[in-house]
Formats: C-alpha cells, sequence, structure tokens
C-alpha cells in the first residue's frame, strides 16, 4: 500500500486539490455571471475580517493540538506542548491533501512521533480524539436544536424539494448514527466481531478476497478496544471530558469559517444560522473522494449558501471561504513540511499501514 506521507504523493495530492479547486471555481464564476461585480468586490473587502479569518486558521494548530495534548498527556510522560500543536495543524493539513482525509491520521502519528511520542501512543490519540469529535456533535448539534438555534432555516433552501433545516437533521442523524455503531464497536468489541466474522464466513463462500479484508477489520476492532481499554481510568475520561470540549475550538475554522467569509464581503446574517449550515457542510463533504473535497466543496457551498449570498457576489464568497478554510493551512504546512524534509524524512515507511481514522471528524472536510 502506498505511504499516504510520501513527499510525492502529498505533492501530486496538493497538484490535484489546485487542479480540481480552479475547475470547480471557474464554474461558480460561471454560475455567479458578473465578473466586474467579482473584480470590484475585491477592492472592497473587509480586511479586518479578513484577519479574524487568518487567526480562525490558527485553530486548526491551536486547538487541535491542545486537544491532541490533554489526550496523549495521560498516555505519555509531558509530551511536548509545541509538538502536539504542529501535530494538530500538520494532521489538518495532510487531510485537505488526500482523498477522504486518509493522511490526516498518519500525519498526526508522524508529527507526535517526531516530538518522542511513540506510535501506539499516537494511535490510541488519533482514536480517542476521534471518539471527542463523534462526542462533540452528536451532544452539541441535538442541544442546539432543542435550544431552538436554526429554526428560520427550515424557510431558506430548496435542494431536492427539502430546506436547509431538513438537510441538517438529516445529515446529523446520519452522524448520529455513526457515532453509536462506534461506541457499540469499541465498547461492546465481541458484539462487532461475532457479526462481522458470521458476515466473513458468509462472503467467504463467493470472495476469499473480501473476507480476507473483513478478517482484517476483526483485527482493527480489538485493537481499537485495547487502545480504549488502556485509556479507561479515571484520568482518562476526564481528559475524554476535556478534549470533547476542545472539538468546539478544534473544529472552529470549518465551523465559523462561513460566518466570517460573509463579513469579508461585506454581508451580514444570522450567526447560529451560518454556524448550522456550515456544519451541515461539513458533514457532506466528510467522505468526498477528492483531497480536500476540491471541487465538489467549491459547487456544494455555493448552491448551499445561495440563501444568504447573490449569485453574482458567490464566486467572492467562496474565495473567502476556501482560503480561511484551507489555504492558510495548505500553505503554512507545506513551509513545515518542506522544513522537515530538508532535515530528512525518516520513520514515514512505519506508518504504511496505521489505519486511518478521522481523527479530526468531519470536519477536516474542507
Amino acid at each position: 500500500m502506498a505511504n499516504p506521507l510520501s513527499p510525492k504523493l502529498l505533492l501530486r495530492g496538493f497538484e490535484i486539490f489546485v487542479g480540481i479547486s480552479l475547475v470547480g471555481y471557474v464554474a461558480v464564476l460561471f454560475y455567479g455571471d458578473n465578473l466586474p461585480a467579482f473584480l470590484h468586490g475585491l477592492t472592497q473587502l473587509h480586511w479586518g475580517w479578513v484577519l479574524v479569518g487568518l487567526a480562525l486558521a490558527s485553530m486548526d494548530w491551536i486547538g487541535g493540538g491542545l486537544r491532541i495534548w490533554v489526550v496523549a498527556r495521560e498516555l505519555h510522560p509531558n509530551p511536548p506542548l509545541k509538538g502536539m500543536l504542529l501535530a494538530g495543524g500538520m494532521s489538518a493539513w495532510a487531510a485537505y491533501l488526500t482523498p477522504l482525509q486518509s493522511g490526516a491520521a498518519p500525519m498526526m502519528i508522524y508529527t507526535m512521533r517526531r516530538y518522542g511520542v511513540s506510535v501506539p501512543v499516537g494511535m490510541t490519540t488519533a482514536l480517542v480524539t476521534f471518539i471527542a469529535t463523534i462526542l462533540f456533535f452528536g451532544i452539541a448539534g441535538p442541544l442546539a436544536i432543542f435550544l431552538g438555534a436554526g429554526q428560520s432555516l427550515g424557510s431558506k433552501g430548496d435542494l431536492m424539494g427539502l430546506s436547509l433545516y431538513d438537510l441538517f437533521l438529516g445529515t446529523l442523524g446520519v452522524f448520529a448514527t455513526i457515532g453509536i455503531l462506534l461506541v457499540v464497536v469499541v465498547v461492546f468489541p465481541q458484539v462487532a466481531r461475532n457479526g462481522i466474522h458470521r458476515l466473513a464466513v458468509w462472503v467467504g463462500r463467493r470472495s476469499r478476497r473480501v473476507e480476507a479484508r473483513l478478517e482484517k477489520l476483526l483485527v482493527g476492532i480489538d485493537e481499537a478496544h485495547v487502545s480504549v481499554a488502556k485509556f479507561n481510568t479515571p484520568r482518562g475520561w476526564l481528559s475524554l471530558f476535556w478534549a470533547t470540549l476542545l472539538s468546539g475550538p478544534s473544529h472552529a475554522n470549518k465551523l465559523l469559517a462561513g460566518y466570517v467569509a460573509l463579513r469579508v464581503i461585506g454581508i451580514e446574517a444570522h450567526f447560529v444560522d451560518v454556524l448550522l449550515v456550515q456544519t451541515l457542510i461539513a458533514f457532506l463533504l466528510y467522505f468526498a473522494p477528492t483531497p480536500g473535497a476540491s471541487g465538489i466543496a467549491e459547487v456544494l457551498s455555493a448552491v448551499v449558501m445561495t440563501a444568504y449570498v447573490p449569485a453574482a457576489m458567490t464566486p467572492l464568497y467562496t474565495l473567502a471561504w476556501r482560503t480561511i478554510l484551507s489555504y492558510f493551512t495548505i500553505a503554512f504546512g507545506f513551509l513545515v513540511f518542506s522544513h522537515w524534509v530538508r532535515q530528512g524524512i525518516k520513520g514515514l515507511e512505519e506508518l504504511g499501514d496505521v489505519p486511518a481514522p478521522a481523527a479530526a471528524g468531519p470536519a477536516h472536510s474542507g
């Protein structure tokens, strides 16, 4: 299996990201159908909000790194805060450059390893931060709905006959289902193991290749359970609590980029409604097959945000949104990785078969 952290593959991922994004952005420009308005808008940007966007992009590093640090310190003596901050940001960087975010967890683990944290501890940290993401969205989403947030979305949007509020509820339901399945697999591995074993036996009569893959999945379930069992202490559960809270700032860039991008181009909107819409977009892009959801993100965002952005302003909004969401992190991440390459990349071959839970959760799509 090709290593997702190979410099050549990451460079190719960047090229694919840029190429497909340009195609998607050209489609958005055609949709806006008003090049003079776009060019004029570039001269009217609110630069104070651009700086806010730059600060928001840093939460890929600060929020994500603090979350990794509070988890790793329960498994490793005094993990260096600087290294954990870099692990958070570089994980997001690799997620943007690899299909299905496949490079996120290996890059997190590799960065932690560069700062003295072992690979097994890194793998457990990746899994626990993923669980924290599930808990955060599983609690925050229903709580926001219970408190009445986003009701005005019911009158906005008409995608296949559904309002934005309908789409948000639907994607939240899918995400909650994934979360429940994850909890069952991790907490009750024997139940999942028995079910998959029966499936493997049934499928094995028809396809040995699929049977072999299912058997590997059984091993992964057992390893996940062992990892969480090591973390199953009062201090471990307390750190999971803090990691869940820190999932807010860790994902702030993905959840707030839309609102800040609106303010960059001079549009005011209801903060919570835009927050829920951005959560919807993050969910829908979570399994996008292209690096950084390139192409798909530009078009999807343009379609969903029509409730807030006039067609003529959509290209400018999309540019501001993408810059805050990913371009800042990609640029800084390349500076860090190129420095590592000059120093000498060692140990990447050990991560070729590392399982890649979506350690940053759906917010690493973008």
